[in-house]
């Protein structure tokens, strides 16, 4: 009785480590990103002061807010969007100390890439969205403004619909830009194939239109901006799994040269 106790408690050990090990790399996301929200509220203003120029630019000097707390929580939304990327380096960093661990060599060597390719193609989509995509939706949307029927139809954007209307293009331009890393990971463990992916491009184009549909406006300028991208970010990853294909056969090919 007392070595079956014992083995229990055996097992039970390395479960009760990781459980130990995640939870102090979760405390050092939460450090990190409280760090960042509080940084982020003193610059809460100079931020949106930033997300709003496309608005500016697109000839809207006005926004309102209809509630009174609403202003409030658009500046603590604001400062937490911003503490999130902000901290996502860190963020990033805890879950590839946590995880690296448990991997072999050639696996840690595999995902690293990929894990630093994540923020530059959040970034890029992000970008895209901010400088190209958001002034192009605002062109058409208020455009609707002027005389109606004798009566002057003006925009008055909310605050908070501004502010939730920005972030939904750079989330959802920064996320489809992950695109790549998505279906390469997912060639990496062996779930699809690159003759697989190629079979698919048909229905991956509707995919990439039906998203655009959704994530975008209604005009087809900003949905060719964002499905267009999605396209070529599935052809190049294709392309890159073709690659990784090449260099995984040479590395096997030397590896059974030299066991010879």
């Amino acid at each position: 009785m007392t070595e079956i106790v014992d083995e229990l408690e055996d097992s039970r050990a390395p479960l009760l480590d990781h459980l130990l090990e995640l939870r102090r790399r979760l405390l050092y996301c939460i450090v990190a990103v409280l760090l960042a929200f509080f940084v982020c509220w003193y610059f809460a203003e100079d931020i949106f002061a930033f997300l709003v120029q496309p608005l500016l630019h697109a000839g809207q000097k006005t926004v309102i807010y209809t509630q009174i707390f609403e202003a409030f929580f658009v500046q603590v939304k604001v400062a937490f969007f911003s503490a999130m990327m902000i901290a996502f380096p860190v963020i990033a960093n805890q879950l590839w100390q946590f995880v690296a661990p448990g991997l072999y060599r050639k696996e840690r060597r595999a995902l690293l890439p990929f894990l630093l390719a994540t923020p530059v193609l959040f970034l890029m989509g992000a970008a895209m969205a901010y400088y190209i995509a958001i002034p192009m939706a605002l062109h058409f949307l208020l455009g609707y403004s002027g005389m109606i029927g004798g009566v002057q139809q003006q925009a008055l954007p909310a605050i908070g619909n501004y502010l939730s209307f920005v972030m939904q293009f750079l989330f959802g331009f920064g996320a489809a830009f992950l695109l790549p890393v998505l279906l390469m990971l997912l060639e990496r463990g062996g779930i699809v194939t690159r003759k697989q992916l190629i079979g698919a491009r048909r229905y991956a184009i509707v995919g990439a239109f039906a998203i655009a549909a959704v994530l975008t406006p209604p005009d087809v300028g900003s949905q060719l901006l964002l499905a267009i991208p999605l396209v070529i970010l599935y052809e190049a990853a294709i392309i890159g799994i073709w690659f990784t294909e090449r260099k995984r056969a040479r590395e096997e090919g030397v590896a059974a040269a030299s066991a010879e």
